[in-house]
This record gives structure tokens, C-alpha cells and sequence, in this order.
């Protein structure tokens, strides 16, 4: 196990416009303030489509599990790390039968919108 302590330097709110792709949009605002490392706090909104992948095995690297869908889903709650730059986000989505997890892939588009709320630290505690 690992346990570290960190500080937030700062907060961002980012608001991801109707056909947005989710991931994409962060990955450019991050690289473009510069943030390196922070946490994924929060997130909601709607989509019009998702991309999510889950593991599939117990191998070790796991193999992975696509899924994605098209139609009207609300975001519940987005959370993950920034790590070098680089995002790691996991979504959870749901209509008014299903409810579907996993971590967020390229081509999970805004319906509505969707808001994240990024903290960002001086540094990755777990890089």
C-alpha cells in the first residue's frame, strides 16, 4: 500500500459544451494551463454517447473491455488523477434502465453539457 499527503495548488471548473468530446476537451485545457499532476474531483452533465472500458482479465496487465453507446445517458460522477500530464478518469453513466461504469475512452460526447471540477497539486502522489 501506499499513503501520501498532498496540497491543491489551485482549483478549475471546466465546462464541456453540447458535442464536446469529454476527453478530449480536458486533455487540452490541462496540457494548455500546463497542469501536470492534480485530481479529478467531480463530475456531471449528460451525454450523447459513451466509450468506456472496464478490465476484462485477471491477468496481470489486465485485458480490456470496450463497450459504448449512443442515445441519451446522464453523467452521475466522474473522478480520476492527472499523472504527467496525462488524464485517468473513470465515468459512471445511466439511463432511466441502466447504469454503466468504466474508464473514460475517446469519442464520450456532451449531450448538454458537462461540468469537471479539477484539483490541481504540486505534484503526482502517485506517479
Amino acid at each position: 500500500m501506499k499513503s501520501v499527503y498532498t496540497n491543491i495548488k489551485q482549483v478549475l471548473c471546466v465546462k464541456i459544451e453540447s458535442g464536446e468530446d469529454i476527453l478530449e476537451t480536458l486533455q487540452k485545457e490541462i496540457s494548455r494551463r500546463g497542469i501536470s499532476s492534480g485530481i479529478v474531483l467531480n463530475g456531471i452533465g449528460s451525454v450523447s454517447r459513451y466509450h468506456l472500458h472496464v478490465v476484462e482479465t485477471t491477468n496481470l496487465p489486465p485485458g480490456d473491455l470496450h463497450y459504448q453507446a449512443e442515445g441519451a445517458f446522464d453523467v452521475d460522477v466522474a473522478n480520476g488523477y492527472i499523472i504527467d500530464g496525462k488524464l485517468h478518469v473513470h465515468m459512471v453513466v445511466s439511463d432511466d434502465k441502466h447504469t454503466f461504469g468504466g474508464h473514460l475512452e475517446p469519442g464520450t460526447v456532451a449531450l448538454t453539457f458537462c461540468t469537471v471540477t479539477i484539483a490541481e497539486t504540486p505534484e503526482s502522489p502517485f506517479s
